[in-house]
Formats: structure tokens, C-alpha cells, sequence
């Protein structure tokens, strides 16, 4: 695995290190890790089948409000115009 070299880590981010590696007994490297893992897609990338994988790269980055308005517009298209569907004649 490569290693990389962090500076001026601000304070906030040594503590909150700090602290997950006190809480779950792990060395500061690994908790930086985890904590990293969970701020990003990458974990949920690593334990996800890849079913498809031309779309993957655009997995995880909406927000929540991106998200919902995408579904509610999926959700008009989706509706049945029944005046459409009627026979004529």
C-alpha cells in the first residue's frame, strides 16, 4: 500500500482522530483510515457486487435533496395518462 504524508492537520480533525482510535482501540493510522473510509463511497464501493459498471463512478455523490428530486421526477414519468390508453372508436 502507498503511504502519504498529511501536514497541518487541523486541531479538530487530530481530536476526532484521536478519539476514534481511543474508542475502537485502533493505532491513529488506522483510525485516520476508517474514518476516511466513512466519510467517502470507497467501503461501500469495496463491499457492493458490481452488477453494472458504467454507471459506478457516479455512485454516492448526490445528496439527499439531489436524490429526492430525482425520484420525484422518475415518479411523474411513471404515471399512467389513461386518457392515452383508452380505445378510440
Amino acid at each position: 500500500m502507498k503511504q502519504i504524508t498529511i501536514r497541518s492537520i487541523p486541531n479538530e480533525i487530530e481530536k476526532i482522530v484521536k478519539k476514534e482510535a481511543s474508542e475502537k482501540g485502533l493505532s491513529l493510522n488506522k483510525a485516520f483510515i476508517s474514518l476516511l473510509e466513512r466519510g467517502s463511497v470507497v467501503k461501500a464501493i469495496k463491499k457492493r457486487k458490481t452488477l453494472y459498471h458504467d454507471l459506478d463512478h457516479l455512485s454516492g455523490i448526490w445528496s439527499d435533496e439531489e436524490a429526492a428530486r430525482f425520484n420525484s421526477i422518475l415518479e411523474m414519468q411513471r404515471k399512467i395518462d389513461e386518457d392515452l390508453w383508452k380505445k378510440k372508436g
